[in-house]
């Protein structure tokens, strides 16, 4: 189960911990960025960015979740540096993650599935196409969307997180509405999801069918810990979003298991943060990395 190899990773680093590559040319190192007036330039300036992160961080953390849109909007060549990362990272060892919340209708869903988690057939062979270990997809069409997804899940032994309370401000505008039996839109998404991983549940407990749970909204956080304790929770809005790691404690079990929390502007910009000045970007996303282990295992342990 892949959910078994990234718990395994979590446990060996220590670190509950994914660096999020939503990398924007902006982002990088005024000297990374001179002279370049291109697609092509900017998504190999990126790429030459995410490799030298990865190489700085592979051994401390457990795995990296690569934001498509950060490549999509270079255009074709954004497109090979996304390919690009996402390969060299899993060649590092890490567990790869997309974030590309894709899905819509049956037909359609298969093919995104194919795309990241599977494989596409041409003449009489099959080939990857975007190989990831898991992808986030967006569950509020229903059923009908999840259903490819699930058969990579159980068939090729990957992995989803379904979006269920997202991080954004606004997320309670639907997700937190009540339903006529009094639960609320994202408490019924999270039983979807708790029953849609029931046949990929790995040795710890946790299905590859997981769930992201937004940092910035502890309280729901808490409800759905208890309401799914067979779902692995994708974890965003740490830092840069204002979560903070004691308010996100709730989403973890008494074993200390049962999520991973996403960091993407902390490590990736850490080097224009105050306290790591005058470091490498590189190095300055290593010691970020470390300190959100630290914060992290304090709250979740304490």
């Amino acid at each position: 189960m892949i959910i078994d190899t990234l718990i395994d990773k979590i446990k060996k680093c220590d670190n509950p911990t994914v660096v999020g590559l939503d990398t924007s040319f902006d982002y990088l190192p005024e000297g990374m960025r001179a002279d370049i007036d291109d697609f092509a330039g900017a998504a190999e300036a990126v790429f030459a960015f995410n490799r030298a992160l990865i190489d700085a961080v592979c051994d401390i953390v457990p795995a990296v979740k690569v934001q498509i849109a950060y490549y999509e909007m270079y255009g074709v060549e954004g497109m090979h540096a996304f390919d690009k990362t996402c390969r060299y990272a899993a060649s590092k060892g890490l567990i790869v993650m997309t974030d590309a919340k894709r899905n819509d209708i049956g037909a359609t869903a298969s093919c995104y599935a194919k795309a990241y988690l599977g494989q596409t057939q041409v003449g009489g062979e099959k080939y990857s196409a975007f190989d990831s270990d898991f992808l986030t997809v967006n569950g509020y069409l229903g059923s009908d969307g999840i259903k490819p997804f699930l058969e990579q899940v159980n068939g090729r032994g990957k992995g989803i997180f379904v979006l269920v309370k997202t991080s954004n401000p606004s997320s309670g505008e639907l997700q937190d509405l009540r339903l006529e039996n009094g639960k609320t839109v994202y408490e019924y998404m999270g039983s979807l999801v708790e029953e849609w991983g029931k046949d990929s549940i790995g040795g710890y407990g946790y299905s590859s069918v997981g769930a992201v749970v937004g940092a910035t909204h502890p309280a729901q956080a808490a409800i759905l810990r208890r309401e799914m304790p067979h779902t692995f929770f994708l974890i965003p809005g740490y830092g840069a979003q204002g979560g903070k790691a004691d308010d996100l404690k709730v989403c973890f079990d008494a074993r200390g298991l049962g999520g991973i929390v996403n960091s993407s502007r902390g490590i990736l910009c850490a080097y224009r943060q105050e306290k790591y000045a005058g470091m490498p970007f590189d190095a300055a996303a290593r010691r970020a990395c470390l300190d959100m282990k630290e914060d992290l295992n304090r709250a979740i342990r304490g």
